[in-house]
């Protein structure tokens, strides 16, 4: 089989499916009009983030048989016109969990106690003690609205925390485990003073943290966006940290990054992000929650165990 890799990964992937017997080809540097003359001649294909599998490509793409994404959201790929097609899609969400869990705990810490803002008043000679007086996690009801590879994860960790987790997933039940309790919506809203989002972008989670839903929220709450930056709208919620029901926000990721999350042109964003940046109730970093160096191993560790399991034998 040939597998042609459109993004970088780590190289233990294409190291392990060459071992048996899969013929990687490096398409890293090639141009969309290149990737699509060529493409019909390979039966796999490797991505991250910054090329569309759209429906041109799967029609161009006369023999594929997977396509691997190196991480969790499948935004990017048509998933129906995959499927109809009989081609298989893998991603790895088991390779970066456990980052997006520990900078989501990180990132908790640091607005709940004010450490951004006191680092830098400390760096310019400034030391407030009363002023950067912060609160416990412990005693807190930690609402987290998506229960899978990050959800959880983000809960295992905040056992030890002395603060009740409770979760909502619109497409599970019964998945109550020793780390969180299964809630509706409606019970989350009402008693969470934390809430954190680990949902995948799609239409249905385009905006969904808005006005309607701060206004749904009883008590003033901490917010954590680490999943897909146009699940929360960004000038709804600057609205809520005026009002004061946001008490204060921390975004790894915004809804002005483009489908590659590559970069931002900060030249251009709107004024709802300069209120952000110069907020101390705000804590912000750059796409890099599943972004470690034991994740970008483990990303591609588990890609190769799931095409093998199901290709190997055919590789040949």
């Amino acid at each position: 089989m040939r597998v042609l890799f459109i993004d970088t990964v780590h190289p233990i992937l294409e190291e392990r499916l060459t071992e048996k017997g899969f013929d990687c080809v490096d398409g890293t540097k090639w141009n969309r009009p290149d990737i699509m003359s060529k493409i019909s001649s390979y039966q796999g294909v490797v991505i991250r983030s910054k090329f569309t599998i759209d429906d041109a490509f799967l029609d161009a793409a006369t023999d594929l048989k997977f396509i691997a994404r190196s991480g969790s959201g499948l935004e990017n790929i048509d998933l129906i016109k995959a499927e109809e097609k009989g081609i298989r899609v893998f991603n790895s969400p088991e390779g970066n969990q456990d980052a997006v869990g520990e900078q989501a705990v990180g990132m908790l810490i640091a607005l709940m106690n004010n450490l951004m803002r006191s680092d830098a008043e400390v760096r310019n000679g400034l030391w407030r003690r009363e002023a950067n007086r912060g609160h416990e996690i412990k005693g807190k009801t930690v609402g987290i609205i998506g229960y899978g590879h990050m959800g959880s994860a983000f809960a295992q960790r905040l056992k030890g925390f002395g603060c009740r987790v409770v979760a909502y997933d619109k497409y599970k039940t019964n998945f109550s485990d020793e780390y969180a309790e299964e809630v509706s919506l409606q019970h989350l809203m009402r008693y969470s003073d934390i809430v954190s989002f680990h949902l995948p972008y799609n239409d249905e989670t385009s905006y969904y943290f808005n006005n309607g839903f701060i206004k749904s929220m009883d008590k003033p709450f901490y917010l954590l966006n680490t999943s897909r930056g146009k699940v929360v709208r960004t000038d709804h919620l600057v609205e809520g940290l005026k009002s004061g029901k946001v008490i204060g926000a921390a975004l790894d990721v915004l809804e002005y990054e483009p489908a590659s999350f590559e970069n931002i042109d900060f030249t251009k964003l709107p004024d709802s992000f300069t209120y952000l940046k110069e907020s101390d109730r705000v804590v912000l970093s750059p796409h890099i929650a599943g972004w470690t160096v034991e994740s970008y191993i483990k990303l591609s560790t588990f890609l190769a165990d799931k095409i093998l399991a199901e290709f190997s034998a055919s590789a040949n």
